[in-house]
């Protein structure tokens, strides 16, 4: 004689069996509403509930609570049910309206929108705008820029720099050179008073010039150390010095690799021997060579 209550018989319709079979598949649908749906479409074959429920992965009661959920309501009673709460305010209407104005529109008086000009012309709350922009990442306030190079050999000169940088060679030293132009050297008029206990750090408002300065800067790429140095003008001869000063910081048992960018005072051949014409190179530093003499190539396969 069976023991427990009577299960409530489950027979499904031609129609609620291809709906249940497309929520259990798709792979859009939560994950939720397609373990009930496998849920029922077990139990419709006659299973018993501690069977669908090792089949599935559930307890025992969760099985009954979806059967009987089913036979009750049908389809909808797999659908979760409105939570509690105050209603909504804001529909989807108005979510679409602040999306689309936000991304098609400016304001006259300003550069872009914030969320309280933004509100003020929707008719909403600057939280409500502030938590709109917030889900579909829009920030008008951001602005980043681009370049697309006509160099037809770009993508050949990525690879090689991008290739010293990642795979660089044996026994050698790759490093990054650039320079800084028109430091300003200043001073304040009167000596900074220090910081006291209640009292912040205080310094006049006024300062002194003392001319510009550059700086000349090589980074090793593996070990984060670097090489620098100040001049007193931005030319080739000062960027010929640097150079040297880099050929004798580096032990004369390494090659030296240097990627610099495609500036004037890196272009004049009376800064380094066999200077390649090209707008992007790697500069390469045979120290088998004489001291001070620096060999350079563009474009070569490493």
């Amino acid at each position: 004689m069976p023991r427990g209550r009577a299960k409530p018989q489950l027979v499904l319709t031609g129609e609620e069996r291809e709906t249940l079979e497309r929520w259990a598949r798709r792979p859009t649908t939560a994950q939720a509403v397609a373990q009930r749906a496998r849920i029922v479409l077990r139990c419709a074959t006659g299973q018993p509930n501690q069977v669908v429920a090792r089949d599935v992965g559930v307890t025992r009661l969760t099985v009954g609570r979806w059967r009987q959920r089913f036979v009750t309501k049908r389809l909808d009673g797999l659908l979760d049910e409105p939570r509690p709460g105050a209603p909504r305010k804001i529909t989807d209407g108005d979510v679409e309206r602040v999306v689309r104005l936000t991304l098609e529109t400016a304001p006259r008086d300003a550069t872009h929108w914030s969320t309280r000009a933004r509100a003020k012309r929707c008719g909403l709350s600057q939280t409500a705008v502030s938590r709109i922009w917030r889900a579909f990442v829009l920030q008008p306030h951001r602005v980043k820029t681009f370049k697309l190079s006509k160099d037809p050999l770009f993508i050949d000169k990525v690879r090689d720099i991008v290739g010293l940088y990642l795979d660089p060679p044996d026994k050698a030293l790759v490093l990054c050179v650039d320079e800084k132009s028109q430091i300003q050297a200043l001073d304040r008029t009167q000596p900074v008073l220090p910081m006291r206990p209640g009292q912040a750090e205080r310094r006049t408002h006024d300062y002194t010039r003392y001319g510009t300065t550059t700086l000349f800067a090589a980074l090793n790429t593996k070990s984060g150390a670097l090489i620098g140095e100040f001049h007193q003008r931005h030319r080739a001869r000062e960027f010929r010095r640097f150079l040297d000063t880099i050929d004798a910081a580096v032990p004369a048992t390494l090659d030296v690799h240097l990627i610099v960018d495609n500036a004037s005072t890196h272009k004049p051949r009376s800064s380094i021997v066999g200077w390649p014409g090209t707008p992007a190179f790697t500069c390469t530093s045979r120290r088998r060579a004489a001291r001070g003499s620096i060999s350079s190539s563009a474009g070569s396969q490493r």
